[in-house]
């Protein structure tokens, strides 16, 4: 049985939009919160920009800090691989 669909308003710079998905209300409100404040960070660095501009390049800063995280997590899981091999061999 397919969850279903979440319908949600949300405000970012002064726009609204209507997002839909299958993750909680509360969920989606905080990842229309986030790209908010990445874009009013943008825009505070640099007021000239306009608001396609600001929210390019916070875009490109998100997808930096995801492309760092997934980095990480790869790093994780094989560092837990090689903590189960040698776990293995020991036995």
């Amino acid at each position: 049985m397919a969850s279903e669909e979440t319908r949600v308003e949300v405000e970012i710079c002064g726009e609204y939009y209507i997002l839909k998905g299958k993750e909680s209300p509360e969920y989606m409100q905080m990842v229309a919160q986030y790209v908010n404040r990445k874009i009013k960070q943008v825009s505070s660095r640099n007021p000239r920009l306009s608001a396609a501009k600001a929210a390019v390049l916070a875009a490109i800063n998100i997808a930096d800090e995801l492309s760092k995280l997934q980095e990480d997590y790869d790093d994780l899981v094989k560092m837990m691989d090689k903590e189960v091999l040698d776990c293995d061999k020991d036995e």
